[in-house]
C-alpha cells in the first residue's frame, strides 16, 4: 500500500462529485481543510507541551542533584558531647576520649 497517485485522486474527486454534487464540494473541501490545519495546529501545540514538559523535569533533576551536592559538602562534622555527672555541664568528647 503505497501513496495515493493521479489517476486514484481523480477516482476519488469524481465519486465525491457524484455524492456530493458541485456546489457542495467546495464547502467540503474547505471544512476538510481547516479539520486538517486545527489537527495539525494542536498536535504541533501537544508536542511542544511534552516537549517543555521534558525540559523542565531535566531542570529540575539538575537542581536537586547540584542541591544534594551542596548539602553533602556543606554538612557540618557532628560533635558528640556528654555531661559532667557532678555539674551537668555538656563537654565535648574528643576521638581519643572515645576509644576510653
Amino acid at each position: 500500500m503505497g501513496s495515493l497517485g493521479f489517476p486514484e485522486l481523480i477516482v476519488i474527486f469524481v465519486i465525491a462529485l457524484i455524492i456530493f454534487g458541485p456546489r457542495k464540494l467546495p464547502e467540503i473541501g474547505r471544512s476538510l481543510g481547516k479539520s486538517l490545519a486545527e489537527f495539525k495546529k494542536a498536535s504541533n501545540d501537544l508536542r511542544n507541551t511534552l516537549e517543555e514538559e521534558i525540559r523542565l523535569d531535566e531542570h529540575r533533576s539538575q537542581i536537586d542533584a547540584a542541591r544534594a551536592a551542596q548539602v553533602a559538602q556543606a554538612t557540618p562534622p557532628v560533635q558528640v558531647t556528654t555531661t559532667v555527672p557532678q555539674t551537668g555541664e555538656p563537654v565535648p568528647v574528643h576521638k581519643t576520649e572515645q576509644g576510653a
